[in-house]
């Protein structure tokens, strides 16, 4: 690992404690280094607030050493003014005479400019270090910006002999297939994506809360499919305490601020919509929590990016059929006896 490398990788490091509290601006860390030491590091924790260059800046003690030294950067540092200064105007009053640069920020605002700038009042300017992991990094805001949709997580948990439901339940409520570590792990998961999506047959049978009262954290907004109107007043997804968007055929609604009806035509082309419509909502991700039909509608036209797929220890011999998936293994964990397989889809 070269130098550049090694504070690169804390930059990265310092930028993942923003994640799910930095929505609608990407994750970013910075560090500055002077004659092989950390005198400043940051990240950008809440959008509307100072970005991660500030606060590394910030967080020097000797503000003269900044002259001599080296700022490093995840993402690009911006060039506009939006809710605060652009960043680029505060290395070049700062006199920081040497940047490091993760990678390019595809945000039409930015995009190349904020290098442009530096450059041209004459820092020297490294740009692509550890590209891969810095683009990894925002997968999230990347693909918003790049393909103007949120990023596509399916999430599921099937049995050891592959049913994700049994053939019928005696209560409105959950049978849970993972154990309490797993089950803690999904709302972990709730605190770091801006959204969460199900069907309606998932909010009928088992009337899901979708937020991350298990972890500490933002609850995610939730994303219901209900095609007809048929989730009444006494489901919880309709309880106000959380924004909900209802994607539903249906015409008879009242749109309040934490409730709010897109129309769509349940069609084949019903996916393509969904993801229009949260982007126009401006929501960078999404996890897809099913159930079964819903799930695998994403999986048949690929459009998706990742998977989360969990197998517990349960067998229930019958029941729904756990979705099919070609996608490619990444990674592979235990939790206390369930696994966990991670795919990504690169099509």
């Amino acid at each position: 690992m070269t130098t550049h490398e090694f504070y690169m990788k804390r930059c990265i490091e310092l930028a993942k404690n923003g994640l799910g509290t930095t929505y609608a601006n990407p994750l970013v860390g910075s560090v500055i280094v002077h004659e092989g030491k950390i005198i400043g590091e940051g990240w950008h924790k809440k959008a509307g607030e100072p970005h991660a260059e500030v606060h590394a800046v910030n967080s020097v003690k000797d503000k003269s050493l900044l002259k001599e030294a080296t700022i490093y950067v995840s993402l690009e540092p911006c060039s506009h003014f939006g809710k605060t200064p652009p960043c680029c105007d505060l290395i070049i009053t700062k006199e920081i005479p040497n940047v490091v640069v993760g990678t390019v920020d595809p945000f039409a605002r930015v995009a190349g400019k904020g290098i442009k700038k530096l450059v041209e009042s004459g820092k020297n300017v490294i740009v692509g270090v550890l590209e891969d992991e810095c683009n990894e990094l925002n997968k999230r805001f990347f693909t918003f910006h790049q393909k103007k949709r949120p990023y596509i997580i399916l999430k599921w948990a099937e049995t050891a002999d592959g049913f994700i439901a049994p053939v019928s339940k005696e209560e409105k409520s959950p049978v849970w297939i993972t154990n309490p570590y797993s089950r803690q792990l999904v709302h972990k998961w709730r605190t770091e994506e801006q959204a969460i999506l199900v069907g309606t047959t998932t909010v009928l049978e088992d009337n899901p809360r979708l937020d991350a009262r298990d972890f500490y954290g933002n609850n995610p907004v939730r994303i219901v499919l209900d095609k007809s109107g048929k989730i009444s007043e006494n489901y919880y997804v309709q309880n106000n305490l959380q924004k909900t968007i209802f994607i539903t055929e249906s015409e008879n609604y009242t749109t309040t601020e934490n409730c709010i009806y897109e129309n769509a035509i349940f069609d084949s082309q019903l996916i393509s919509k969904i993801c229009i419509i949260l982007y126009k909502n401006e929501i960078q991700s999404v996890i897809i929590e099913g159930g079964s039909k819903t799930l695998q509608s994403f999986i048949n036209i690929k459009l998706w990016d990742e998977a989360r797929v969990f197998i517990g220890q349960t067998t229930f011999q019958n029941g729904t059929t756990a979705p099919i998936i070609s996608g490619n293994l990444v990674a592979s964990f235990d939790i206390m006896g369930d696994k966990l397989k991670i795919f990504k889809n690169y099509d």
